[in-house]
């Protein structure tokens, strides 16, 4: 064992000094609107205090008409909101409207709630934009967060939350619920594409980045919005890799790894925060003091709006079963730190809170709180001087410039997993067939949360955007192109056409990967890509043409008993309304692939082993043999990494360490690569993991050009959860590593 620890003296592990100064900045701001939070709470009646902490969807307050078009019932809507206080609405009411729309939905629900109310408290709307605005019609849908990760490109990622931003509040809508900080740890849970990928620091930059292009200086600026951490904390971790089922975490790994990402959300200024619908350790988080109140306030800091997911206050006696009844869960949930409940459908949450408030069983102190954090925020967004829609927005919904920005980032997120003899790039002037289920829908390049919940309603989507199929034509001109509707994700169609289509082309592109799903739909009892796609690519790759694999999923789907049939492998995970286009270019060279795996790819459905893993792990007869390990990708191009150095063979907490790295493109072609540094600490007294991520920089080389990556590590890099279940370093040798190389440096004691 070490020497001695040397425990933390600073909560922030990841960000460092400029975070944690943007973060005291953020604090600043947000108490200046706390004084008059206050001063109206002390103006409201029990009602519209508990009103305010009430949210209904929007289903309830009206219906589409036969063309899509949202009309309100007047009669239901004042009912909400001047009977009943309504603070907030939701949803979309079951599919993306358009701009027009939305902006007459908002503008009347603020007249309601602005003019025919005794105090004139705006309500603050709230939707899922978790890849772009997806329920604006027209908007720009990118690639989902894993696509994202992907790309190690951080000021991409801020730049499509400020488009996404942009575009939500076109809609007149200034609350998004995201960014998804869930890990990919469990491969099989349906949610996995809508996060960061499964490691902390990937997560945590990422999603500190989306906030910031959300969010930007100014939260009242008319072109940002309120963003909602989410699913804190734990969510993503069922044991049975089902959606909403329990987690089991100790807590020293719910630190290392789950708590991470919220903590640098915290730390970047968000104002909301969305709770996990599920349990750890047989503890709803809805219902956990410990969690909502201790760890997330006491902790974190965290100041904001603390809003529960779809009936989860309901669910704590309905599928949890810790309370009797709902008038027990209400109060439960409440006392230990909601403030918002998305009842959805209802008024039983107000009718329920208002009776324990007047019985004294909840405190009007604890609601008064709750009420102060929810207009806390109306504040910030300046909803309170114009909570209206800006009508000259609307233009900018679906803009040239944003198409452009999504292009870059589904080019960018393409993952090039194998190319055996180079036989990507294709050559434009070959024959090929085209095949598999994911060839020719816009859907399930998006999949779920696109135009509706699950996606799948292929005539919401743009149609003038391509498929992969109709991208490659394009390429390639109609006639040289063969299209074969071989197979569904579930049944063979006519595997026979496909194999003899294949005698008159030079090569088969096979898009295989999974329908449209979107949380619990999405459950699946088994990880291996299904048996008629696994077919379909045999007996194609049998032809002894080159097949080409594109797989389109917002999970890693097992294909090893392919992975050797398929000349090159594409990942394009779920790339957005820009995908067919990325793909095509990809295929055929017009983009260089420069993705690396967000996650560890596995080989097994069974026996996923991260790529954090211990040491324990992968000796002794055990074995770390994924399909492709996390970090991983291809280029067209070749990058040489040389002169890995440290620029001291000591470290103390008050010193950084500064790593450099030379990086050469020695191909013939210009490319970009994510250059990522990994940390070991080679012996501490919790088993170490073979290596963490601690930093990645993604760098623009043309042929034969070199940089220098430099990367600061600062002493809480150095940091591991100890024995105390608290941030601690230990004294001794460390080694970064870039690519195959390594260099060691010992961290010593020091004054602080």
């Amino acid at each position: 064992m070490k020497k001695t620890a040397v425990a933390l003296m600073a909560v922030m592990l990841l960000l460092g000094c400029s975070s944690a100064n943007k973060s005291k900045e953020n604090k600043v701001k947000q108490a200046r609107f706390d004084s008059a939070a206050r001063q109206l709470v002390a103006k409201m009646t029990p009602e519209e205090k508990v009103g305010q902490m009430t949210q209904i969807t929007l289903e309830q307050f009206g219906k589409s008409g036969p063309d899509g078009y949202f009309v309100l019932d007047e009669q239901k809507l004042r009912d909400g909101i001047v009977n009943h206080h309504l603070g907030s609405i939701l949803n979309c009411g079951g599919q993306a409207r358009t701009v027009k729309n939305w902006q007459e939905i908002i503008a009347r629900m603020q007249d309601v709630a602005t003019k025919e109310t005794r105090l004139g408290v705006p309500i603050i709307y709230g939707i899922d934009t978790i890849h772009g605005a997806n329920y604006v019609l027209g908007a720009t849908l990118f690639p989902h967060n894993i696509g994202m990760a992907a790309t190690g490109n951080v000021a991409l990622m801020e730049k499509s939350g400020e488009i996404a931003a942009l575009e939500t509040r076109a809609a007149g809508i200034p609350w998004n619920f995201g960014p998804v900080l869930d890990l990919a740890r469990q491969p099989m849970w349906p949610r996995v594409f809508e996060t960061f990928g499964e490691d902390p620091y990937l997560a945590s930059t990422m999603g500190a980045a989306y906030i910031q292009g959300q969010q930007g200086k100014d939260l009242s600026s008319p072109v940002k919005v309120a963003t909602c951490m989410k699913h804190y904390l734990g969510y993503c971790f069922p044991w049975s890799g089902q959606d909403r089922t329990p987690a089991y975490i100790p807590d020293r790994q719910l630190r290392e790894w789950f708590l991470k990402p919220y903590q640098a959300a915290v730390q970047a200024g968000t104002v909301t925060c969305m709770v996990n619908s599920s349990e750890i350790n047989g503890i709803p988080v809805h219902a956990s003091k410990f969690y909502l109140t201790d760890l997330l306030r006491g902790e974190l800091g965290f100041q904001g709006l603390v809003v529960s997911d779809w009936a989860d206050i309901e669910n704590l006696y309905t599928r949890e079963m810790v309370a009797k009844d709902r008038r027990e869960a209400v109060k439960m949930a409440v006392m230990a730190g909601v403030d918002m409940s998305m009842v959805p459908y209802d008024y039983s949450f107000y009718d329920t809170l208002l009776e324990l408030v007047q019985s004294g069983e909840v405190p009007m102190k604890r609601i008064d709180e709750a009420v102060s954090n929810i207009l806390q925020v109306k504040y910030m967004l300046g909803l309170f001087k114009d909570p209206y829609p800006r009508k000259d927005l609307a233009g900018t919904v679906g803009a040239e410039s944003s198409r452009q920005v999504n292009l870059q980032a589904a080019q960018e997120a393409m993952t090039l997993l194998k190319n055996e003899g180079n036989v990507l790039p294709l050559a434009k002037g070959r024959k090929v067939l085209v095949t598999g289920p994911a060839a020719n829908k816009l859907s399930l390049l998006n999949s779920g949360w696109s135009t509706t919940w699950q996606g799948d309603q292929e005539q919401l989507y743009p149609q003038e955007k391509n498929t992969i199929l109709e991208a490659i034509q394009e390429k390639l001109g109609k006639d040289n192109v063969t299209y074969v509707d071989a197979v569904a994700f579930d049944k063979e169609i006519d595997i026979a056409k496909a194999v003899a289509a294949a005698a008159d082309v030079e090569a088969i592109i096979a898009c295989v990967g999974e329908p449209c799903y979107c949380e619990t739909p999405g459950n699946i009892n088994d990880l291996t890509m299904t048996e008629p796609q696994l077919k379909l690519v045999k007996e194609l790759a049998a032809t002894g043409k080159p097949v080409v694999l594109v797989l389109v999923e917002g999970r890693p789907r097992v294909i090893r008993t392919i992975a050797d049939s398929a000349k090159a492998i594409l990942m394009a995970y779920l790339p957005g309304l820009e995908g067919g286009q990325a793909v095509a270019d990809v295929l055929f060279g017009d983009a260089n692939p420069s993705g690396k795996l967000p996650l560890t790819y596995p080989k097994y459905s069974a026996g996923f082993t991260s790529y954090d893993h211990k040491t324990s792990e992968e000796k002794g007869g055990n074995k770390y043999d994924p399909q492709w390990p996390f970090g991983y990708g291809l280029s067209y191009t070749t990058f040489e990494y040389r002169g890995l150095r440290a620029d001291a063979s000591e470290m103390t907490p008050k010193d950084k360490l500064t790593v450099t790295v030379e990086v050469t493109n020695t191909g013939a072609r210009a490319g970009k690569e994510t250059v990522q540094l990994y940390l070991s600490d080679v012996v501490a007294s919790i088993t170490p993991p073979v290596k963490v991520l601690k930093r990645f920089q993604k760098v623009e080389l043309k042929p034969n050009e070199m940089k220098v990556v430099r990367f600061e590590l600062t002493w809480d890099d150095l940091a591991f959860i100890g024995l105390d279940n608290k941030p601690v370093v230990e004294p001794g040798e460390f080694k970064a590593q870039v690519g195959k190389m390594s260099v060691s440096f010992t961290a010593r004691e020091g004054r602080s």
